[in-house]
């Protein structure tokens, strides 16, 4: 086989693959000089010249003439009489040029020659993928449900990149066909061997960030900033916004008129229930604006610096009674992003609740502990906090059976009865 026809052969990989042919004759030369080595100890010697835009290659050994048997290395020497097969007229001490068919390179060669450059290839590619993507870290990308598992969704883009959506990075109501394009943001890419291996997230806080990005006009030209974003993805999130320009309301911009702007990404987000919130430096502002929609009273902020965790403090937060199950929120979701969001450990505290109140935990031989849990979790931790509620809109509140909520108001009655 001549050399071009070898290339040509060669070339077919081009074909399959994101390589450009110049690329791809480097590549070449590469396994070239690797068989080169293999067969005989060196390629030092060896002058490759490859033409691109024919496919062409050709191989020289460059060897120096010697006196019969002086050759002390058959690849760097010629005898002279070998050399004169090739050219009649050389002398000892000149250089000789021979070229080498890869035919020459045998059978088995050529084959490692191919599987060689296969790899090269796969090399290649996995390589221009990890860079494309690691530059590619924390932005929204598009990609179709291609094959779905237990653990995890695989996803193909346009390009044929494999893309994984773990369980854990999905919104506990996303349900995908196949075939059905997901968004998200690369949340990371790292190689495992030789091969690139993208995560895709949905539950990020950087996703909803993103999404504002994109769906907001104002906050993708800059004239409204994202300062903070605490989420329970597919059930709450919180964000707090700001504007350079006093003409412009950073919320009623980023919600619209009846939330229109919104809606688009409380859809995406399987209608994950958003707070827009006015940002601001001042923290007992941005705390009682976090713990919306309930109204707070007073607050005792109390620094604590060098925390493991990273929290500014603890917050001591009074509300009037019927405001705390308002702040805490169901099962203490709005509390717990309130605290995310301001990075303070916020205590709610009743103001001025009686003196003969008691709390749910001194009925812990009478009243299950989960019970207690449930009424705790919407805010209601003293007797007098769940009498005030009619049975109804405790049913409402809570996960509680309406008769398991008499019975719990009949226990506690029955104690200020006493």
């Amino acid at each position: 086989m001549e050399n071009i026809a070898l290339i040509d052969s060669f070339s077919e990989f081009k074909d399959d693959k994101s390589i450009d042919r110049v690329t791809l004759m480097a590549l070449l030369e590469e396994v070239f000089r690797t068989a080169l080595k293999r067969k005989f100890g060196s390629d030092d010697n060896f002058d490759i010249i490859i033409n691109p835009d024919k496919g062409d290659l050709e191989i020289w050994r460059n060897r120096v003439v010697v006196a019969d048997g002086m050759s002390e290395d058959d690849n760097e020497e010629i005898e002279l009489t070998e050399a004169r097969k090739i050219e009649p007229d050389f002398e000892i001490g000149e250089d000789v040029s021979e070229e080498v068919k890869l035919i020459d390179l045998g059978r088995r060669a050529i084959l490692a020659l191919r599987q060689n450059l296969i790899s090269k290839i796969h090399e290649h590619d996995s390589t221009n993928v990890f860079k494309h993507f690691k530059d590619l870290e924390g932005d929204i990308y598009s990609a179709e449900v291609h094959h779905i598992k237990h653990n995890a969704i695989i996803l193909l883009d346009d390009d044929g990149n494999e893309i994984v959506l773990p369980k854990s990075e999905q919104i506990r109501s996303d349900y995908f066909r196949k075939g059905e394009a997901v968004r998200g943001i690369i949340k990371s890419v790292e190689l495992r061997g030789n091969k690139p291996v993208i995560i895709l997230s949905r539950t990020e806080p950087k996703f909803l960030e993103k999404l504002f990005e994109q769906e907001i006009p104002e906050v993708f030209d800059g004239l409204i900033t994202i300062e903070g974003v605490a989420r329970i993805p597919g059930e709450k999130a919180k964000v707090a916004v700001d504007s350079y320009d006093d003409r412009i309301d950073p919320v009623g911009a980023c919600v619209g008129m009846k939330g229109s702007r919104i809606h688009g990404i409380v859809r995406e987000l399987g209608n994950e229930n958003i707070d827009v919130i006015n940002y601001t430096k001042n923290d007992q502002l941005f705390i009682a604006r976090a713990l919306s929609p309930a109204k707070v009273t007073s607050m005792v902020i109390h620094l604590e610096e060098g925390r493991e965790d990273g929290k500014k403090g603890r917050v001591d937060v009074y509300l009037k009674p019927e405001e705390v199950s308002k702040a805490i929120g169901r099962s203490g979701v709005n509390i717990r992003l309130a605290s995310q969001l301001t990075g303070y450990d916020l205590d709610v505290q009743r103001e001025g609740v009686e003196d003969e109140d008691v709390e749910l935990t001194e009925f812990s031989d009478e009243i299950e502990g989960w019970v207690i849990k449930e009424f705790q979790n919407v805010g209601l931790d003293t007797a007098k906090s769940v009498l005030d509620q009619n049975v109804a809109e405790l049913v409402k509140r809570t996960d509680l059976e309406e008769e398991t909520i008499i019975e719990v108001q009949n226990i506690l009655r029955s104690e200020f009865e006493n």
